[in-house]
């Protein structure tokens, strides 16, 4: 849960919205097939979850604060033949861009790992 203080009060935000919010940005980028979870237990765990909920955006979406600021990491599968360079490129600047426009949150890092090749 990210935690942070307006002149209003505090404000609350769960990791599942932000893992949804990223989870969809980085997966509407082209080239982008699916989202891969980082460890082989929830792996595993969303194998069989999926078998009962098709919604897998929050696969592979790993959110963190440090120091007031965002620090995002992504587990994606690319399709074959696409330039993965521009895809990694193109996924940063979408997310801090999703991000921070429905947040007003800073966002420090975006870090892509490619786990994937379909």
């Amino acid at each position: 849960m990210i935690k942070f203080e307006n002149p209003n009060g505090y404000i609350e935000i769960t990791n599942n919205y932000f893992a949804h919010l990223v989870g969809n940005a980085a997966q509407s980028c082209f080239g982008v097939t699916r989202m891969v979870n980082p460890n082989p237990y929830h792996a595993l765990k969303s194998v069989i979850k999926n078998k009962v909920s098709v919604d897998n955006t929050n696969q592979g979406v790993i959110v963190k604060s440090v120091n007031g600021a965002l620090v995002i990491d992504l587990h994606i599968a690319v399709s074959y033949g696409v330039n993965i360079n521009t895809i990694t490129d193109s996924i940063v600047n979408k997310v801090r861009y999703t991000v921070e426009s429905a947040t007003d949150l800073k966002v420090s890092q975006v870090n892509v790992h490619v786990d994937g090749l379909n």
